[in-house]
């Protein structure tokens, strides 16, 4: 009797450790498929996240240099803006992950970005802004937002926006000038210098507000 009662006692203990090797195995095993899909999340968002932000950088070089344009700045972060979007729109639908068609399509979508980059700064068209006091203003805002740009002040839905305006104020100037040979009026001189206060402030706000571009997100 008091051998049986051993080996029962050995058998159980036997049975116990192996059911407690068997639970530290899956344990370990869950950790390391929750850590490997986690590391995977993040390398995605580092890599979609450094291609954006080299983007921007290339705009914001581009508007500072007058390679760019306002619309065509303008056009290119409407481009940018609706990635995002769409972007966290689909991480959001998949607890914070892209799918492999959507990582596809994502940076297929990059690539026509950065063709366009490139096109636009490197066509005919150049942002123009003359030593005069209104174009001296208008070289300033576009450094301005070009800092903004570059250092993530600025979304880019909110340079789009700004953008808008001031191509929409550029154009206002050039029209005035072709229809005064080339100067503007008193009074035309003083509403550009009303929209262009309006336009700073605007950038002022947008770059000191709570929203900011977050390249690796």
């Amino acid at each position: 009797m008091k051998r049986e009662w051993l080996i029962w006692k050995l058998t159980f203990g036997v049975i116990i450790l192996a059911g407690a090797f068997m639970a530290t195995q899956a344990s370990a095993q869950g950790q390391s498929t929750g850590q490997s899909s986690s590391t995977a999340a993040s390398t995605d968002k580092d890599k979609i996240g450094d291609r954006k932000e080299n983007q921007q950088d290339r705009i914001a070089s581009g508007v500072k240099d007058g390679q760019l344009t306002a619309g065509e700045t303008a056009n290119i972060e409407s481009k940018e803006a609706g990635l995002n979007k769409e972007i966290r729109t689909d991480r959001a639908a998949n607890g914070g992950k892209l799918s492999g068609a959507e990582k596809t399509q994502i940076n297929q979508q990059q690539n026509q970005l950065s063709k366009n980059i490139y096109t636009d700064k490197h066509n005919a068209a150049t942002a123009k802004f003359g030593n005069s006091e209104v174009g001296r203003r208008q070289e300033n805002q576009q450094d301005r937002i070009a800092q903004g740009i570059k250092s993530g002040q600025l979304t880019a839905g909110e340079t789009s926006k700004l953008e808008t305006k001031e191509a929409g104020l550029n154009k206002e100037v050039r029209t005035d000038r072709a229809a005064n040979g080339g100067k503007l009026t008193n009074a035309e001189k003083t509403q550009v210098n009303h929209q262009q206060n309006r336009l700073s402030n605007q950038i002022y706000k947008d770059k000191h507000n709570n929203r900011a571009q977050h390249p690796k997100h």
